[in-house]
Parts: C-alpha cells; sequence; structure tokens
C-alpha cells in the first residue's frame, strides 16, 4: 500500500472532522475539495471517533461507491451517530474533545489460509451467510490476540455467527491493509 504524505492525511482528517461536526450540529456537511490523485480514488475507509481512548464511533465500508474524500464524509458524518451509542450520542460540546482517526483500506484480498495472517499487519473481513463483521489491524494488537483470537473474536462479536465459523470451508475471510492515522 502507497503511503500518504503528511499533507493528505491531513486534508482527510479535516474532510472526517468536518462531517463529524456538521452531523452533530446538524449542518451541512463539507464538500471535499480536491478529487485528484488518492483523493479521487475509490478506496475502502474507515472514520473513528473516540473521546480520551473510549469508543464513540467507527463506521466504514470495504465497497466504496464514490471517491475517497466523499466516502471519508460520508463514513465521518455515520460515524458521529454510529447505531452502536443510540442513548449516547456525541454532543456538539464533546466535539473539541474527541479524536478522529482515519483508516484507508488495501483491496480485501481473499484468502484460503487465514490463520497465517500478520497480526497487527492485516485486519480481517469474515463473511458467512449468517453475517458478516471485520477488525481492522490494530484490533488484534491492542488486545494482545494472536491470530486465531483475532478471527474467532471477530465470528463471535462482530459476526455473530460461531466463534470458529472461519474454518468452515462456505465462510468467506478477506485480509486487508490499513494506513491509520489522526492530527
Amino acid at each position: 500500500m502507497m503511503t500518504i504524505s503528511p499533507e493528505d492525511r491531513s486534508t482527510l482528517v479535516s474532510l472526517a472532522r468536518g462531517a463529524v461536526e456538521s452531523a452533530v450540529c446538524g449542518n451541512a456537511p463539507p464538500s471535499p475539495d480536491r478529487t485528484d490523485g488518492l483523493f479521487g480514488e475509490q478506496r475502502g475507509c474507515f472514520v473513528t471517533l473516540t473521546n480520551q481512548g473510549r469508543l464513540r464511533g467507527c463506521i466504514g465500508t470495504f465497497s466504496p461507491t464514490m471517491a475517497l474524500a466523499r466516502m471519508i464524509v460520508e463514513m465521518g458524518q455515520a460515524a458521529a451517530h454510529d447505531p452502536r451509542f443510540p442513548h449516547d450520542p456525541i454532543t456538539p460540546s464533546e466535539l473539541s474533545e474527541l479524536t478522529v482517526e482515519v483508516s484507508v483500506l488495501s483491496p480485501l484480498e481473499k484468502t484460503t489460509e487465514p490463520e497465517k495472517l500478520e497480526v497487527g499487519t492485516h485486519g480481517i473481513y469474515i463473511v458467512s451467510q449468517m453475517g458478516s463483521g471485520c477488525f481492522l489491524p490494530e484490533v488484534a494488537t491492542d488486545m494482545g490476540w494472536d491470530a486465531e483470537q483475532f478471527l474467532t473474536q471477530c465470528c463471535q462479536s462482530k459476526a455473530g455467527i460461531a466463534p470458529h465459523a472461519w474454518r468452515e470451508q462456505a465462510t468467506k475471510v478477506y485480509l486487508f491493509t490499513s494506513e491509520k492515522f489522526d492530527h
């Protein structure tokens, strides 16, 4: 995966922050100024919101339908209203305390040997007929999990399927890398 320049990182995080602020305050979302290079590519992305290390929202996509700059705005707005926090929404007074992180993803690669993933390097996206779920690469290292624990936890807690469904032939496991940054 290419390395994203500090200037481009700053621009993407500013877009995400503007999207979060507009969603929380009920204003029009920011409109990306740039559509050249990386900004115009269709890339998967996530926007993660934390307040002093506490998750406040994380929404993303592996299937972009528009240019990255526009997807960042869409994901930022969605993260501001993450459905996991219906009774504890982000408030305007909390905005200055939020850390806004952007993750730009590589294309998904299907694997037939998921247990060989590189912990801390690969994220996972697990898909079965009963559900799907994903973890960004840093989740395994943050939780101290090895590859099998990472896969099992994703099945059980994110996809809502049997813990070892990742071992089944009918379950598809995809790997990806991510460039994550904030400012």
